[in-house]
């Protein structure tokens, strides 16, 4: 890993409560976004770009949308939305009025001020991260890099990358940091479906490489958010970031090994004594297990990490067994529905096993590492063809190559099936209705909990109940 450089090192960090004035072309980037006149650029318009982008519009900023799908590029040209959590209007009205703009290049990237980086940041088979959307994205901005223009990383990594991989790149136009340019790192926050918290009132953290660095990341953050706090480096941010969603990823494999620990020893409905354990009012935060876990953070970012402690010889042994506990999750619900199918006079190639909610967590559109599509994945390649699946949310699905569109959830669908797999409990679901009409419900959520008539619960299997069959003791 490249060190930081000796310029950014030397820099100074004066502390933000009394900092001396900004000069040059710090100075100069910190009139324009007071002013409102520094030209915005997004560069990935996903589910954290794209609502950043706009939330800069709608303030008044000509923010321009950079992303090399054509799709996505066609629909925002057409005012058309497709994050689920951005109002359509907003995008037709940015779109219209002309403060948001989107484009499939480059070509105008020296004409932008402040420039987020916003790109997926997936791992590769081996579990290794694959940050080429992060470098191929530098590289592409280094061709227009000018003086007095804020890049801010916003793509989830592990530490050093800002300072590691991303500046060595920008100053190798001979620009130097915090005096020609300026580099920052400000993880996203965003979660999906969230009614509560969105990208203008959840609090985030910046570290720039120098104290000029941060101080203009927040004040360009702060032009939308309501609260920004400055840490002392980007590796600061990096390694916050890893710890949000690590802790959640530990946390919820102790449950998770939990529910299967209950399953086997018979009698102990997990979710009972968690809910028992939530009533203690310090000292303790509610997980609940699941089929597995999915989206882009949690599932990713233990590895990330341990990929890069065995470059200093060190295992995060703790961490990776929780991420792995986490992935086994969908190899478990597999095996309860072959329990339920040796249950039934059906052999497994011909039962109809239909998947009820395939996004990963419940009222989004998201399916990106989706449970639900893992398991779907194992079945068909364990043999169980006939697979469909249902939700108001997600109308098509593309698993192993295989095209599949949403059924309706109606009688006959749920009647049809052998098998009826609850992997992701959409508020809009009507659950009796379902185990009235299913034959054998697998609830991997325990969506099933309200009901309490014995000729429904005979029919649910619940993951971590410490019941085969029942959902209550």
């Amino acid at each position: 890993m490249e060190k930081t450089s000796s310029a950014a090192q030397a820099a100074s960090r004066s502390s933000l409560s009394s900092p001396l004035p900004l000069t040059g072309a710090a100075a100069q980037l910190e009139s324009k976004i007071r002013a409102k006149t520094a030209k915005i650029g997004v560069v990935g318009l996903g589910y954290v770009g794209l609502p950043l982008a706009i939330e800069f519009a709608r303030k008044g900023f000509e923010t321009v949308g950079i992303d090399l799908d054509p799709n996505k590029i066609d629909a925002l040209q057409r005012g058309d939305n497709y994050i689920q959590d951005i109002r359509d209007e907003h995008v037709r009205e940015c779109v219209t009025n002309g403060t948001f703009r989107a484009q499939r290049h480059y070509e105008n990237a020296s004409e932008l001020d402040v420039i987020y980086i916003c790109v997926p940041t997936p791992f590769t088979t081996n579990k290794d991260p694959d940050i080429t959307y992060i470098t191929g994205s530098a590289d592409s901005l280094v061709k227009g890099l000018r003086a007095g223009q804020l890049i801010i990383l916003k793509s989830t990594t592990f530490p050093n990358t800002t300072e590691g991989v991303v500046m060595p790149i920008l100053e190798g136009t001979g620009k130097k940091v915090g005096v020609d340019f300026f580099l920052a790192f400000s993880p996203e926050r965003i979660d999906p479906g969230n009614q509560k918290f969105n990208t203008a009132n959840t609090p985030i953290v910046v570290g720039g490489v120098t104290d000029a660095c941060t101080r203009l990341a927040v004040l360009a953050n702060e032009q939308i958010i309501s609260q920004v706090i400055a840490v002392r480096s980007p590796k600061v941010a990096e390694m916050e970031k890893l710890l949000e969603n690590i802790f959640r990823s530990v946390n919820i494999a102790l449950v998770n090994e939990l529910a299967r620990f209950c399953d086997r020893m018979g009698g102990i409905n997990m979710w009972e004594v968690v809910d028992a354990a939530a009533t203690k009012p310090f000292g303790y935060m509610p997980f609940y297990p699941g089929p597995g876990i999915g989206g882009h953070c949690i599932l990713i970012d233990p590895f990330y990490l341990s990929w890069q402690a065995r470059a200093y010889d060190f295992e995060t042994n703790f961490i990776t067994l929780a991420a792995e506990t986490n992935e086994s999750m969908p190899f478990y619900v597999k095996d309860l529905v072959f329990k339920a199918v040796a249950d039934l006079p059906i052999r497994l190639r011909d039962a109809k096993i239909l998947m009820l909610g395939v996004a990963f967590k419940r009222d989004v559109d998201d399916t990106r590492h989706s449970p639900a599509v893992r398991v779907m994945e194992l079945l068909m390649e364990d043999g169980a063809p006939h697979l469909s699946y249902c939700d108001p949310f997600v109308p098509q699905l593309q698993v192993k190559d295989r095209n599949f569109t949403a059924r309706p959830l109606s009688e006959k669908t749920l009647q049809e099936s052998d098998i009826v797999i609850i992997t992701t409990d959409h508020t809009q679901y009507d659950y009796e209705f379902i185990v009235r009409n299913a034959n054998v419900v697998i609830d991997t959520r325990n969506a099933t909990k309200h009901l309490t008539d014995p000729s429904l619960l005979e029919k649910i299997v619940l993951l971590g109940s410490g019941k085969m069959h029942g959902n209550r003791a």
